[in-house]
């Protein structure tokens, strides 16, 4: 952050809970109302981003990650029953895409990059945000990375943000591994298609040689997660 801004625990736990919130209030529109009815095609969509992904990691692998591979088979094997569940969902909602108010850190004025934006499983939108949500007790390689500022002293954990979530929408998210563990690989597989236009010369910022060690690092934490039947206490 900024040198002149004091991220507080109470500022970064006001955050947490207004992140959660705002997020809760964008599944809740009624898009048909707002016309966006023909945003997406609900029906499936759990298994299409699981199948979507998977190919497109399969289009853009570069180095052997069995941990992905691995990943991907475990998320097609357990999909959840498909629901009628349906909701205006961001799809990469996390810190770096908010604006906050100048006067109150935890005041949510504006929400950025909608460009994946569809009608498809809130939980799915969830668990992209989960898997964005770095705690302080995670597995050192998986701090280094560090989307944000998640892990400062005052933020939820990751089932913190589960309950807060489930208590505002009133939605109940009978297996959170599974939509933790989709959301890390989606991360990887983002990461991976900069990573392999980087190994391609197609880019040349120096900043992206080390983001294969990212897509592994996506694998083991989900992995681990899998392994333990927990989002949290991963370390």
């Amino acid at each position: 952050p900024p040198e002149d801004i004091h991220l507080s625990p109470e500022i970064m736990r006001g955050l947490s809970q207004t992140f959660v919130e705002n997020l809760a209030e964008i599944h809740e529109v009624d898009y048909e109302a707002a016309g966006l009815g023909d945003l997406g095609a609900p029906q499936g969509y759990v298994k299409r981003q699981v199948e979507g992904w998977t190919r497109r990691y399969q289009n853009a692998r570069t180095d052997d990650v069995p941990s992905i591979e691995q990943l991907s088979e475990w998320l097609l094997q357990h999909l959840p029953t498909d629901s009628e569940r349906s909701a205006l969902i961001h799809n990469d909602y996390k810190y770096d895409n908010l604006v906050l108010s100048p006067d109150n850190l935890t005041e949510v004025v504006a929400v950025l990059d909608w460009e994946m934006a569809t009608i498809g499983d809130p939980l799915m939108d969830f668990g992209t945000s989960v898997g964005y949500w770095v705690e302080k007790n995670d597995p050192e390689e998986w701090q280094r990375y560090g989307f944000g500022l998640t892990s400062l002293t005052g933020s939820f954990t990751r089932n913190e943000l589960l309950d807060h979530y489930s208590k505002r929408t009133g939605r109940r998210i009978d297996n959170p591994v599974f939509y933790f563990a989709y959301g890390l690989l989606k991360i990887a597989v983002i990461v991976q298609q900069i990573y392999f236009r980087y190994q391609k010369g197609l880019t040349r910022d120096p900043r992206f040689a080390q983001l294969g060690n990212l897509v592994k690092a996506c694998g083991a934490l989900a992995q681990r997660a899998i392994e333990l039947n927990r989002i949290d206490r991963l370390g």
